[in-house]
């Protein structure tokens, strides 16, 4: 599959599985609603209380596993990293996009979004 094909299967998905882990190396998984662009980059929220949201910030290097509803999967690995500022305002329109209820959820208390650039 080539870039292009890769973004349209991952776009015409909603869920995945982020993976991440403790600072003591122990894997935690989590059901994920994402958005992606097409360079293939990941958007998602969580909150600062989710077991990820430390993870996360001590070791950003995080494994997805997109496509759960047929046989075909994209396994992809990257580094997040959260957003603020510019970047914050940039790939959260994209993220709303995908996710109309997402500006609903934006003034949780903790509410943050990531980005993950593919490394593989």
């Amino acid at each position: 599959m080539n870039v292009q094909e890769v973004f349209r299967f991952m776009d015409s998905e909603r869920l995945g599985v982020l993976t991440t882990a403790t600072n003591s190396g122990q894997p935690e998984a989590a059901l994920m609603g994402f958005a992606v662009t097409p360079e293939l980059e990941i958007i998602f929220d969580t909150v600062r209380t989710s077991r990820k949201y430390p993870n996360l910030k001590a070791n950003p290097l995080v494994a997805w596993v997109v496509g759960c509803t047929t046989e075909i999967t994209v396994q992809y690995e990257g580094e997040a990293e959260e957003l603020e500022g510019a970047a914050l305002a940039k790939y959260k329109p994209i993220y709303f996009q995908k996710f109309p209820d997402g500006p609903a959820r934006e003034n949780w208390a903790g509410m943050t979004y990531f980005l993950v650039r593919p490394k593989w």
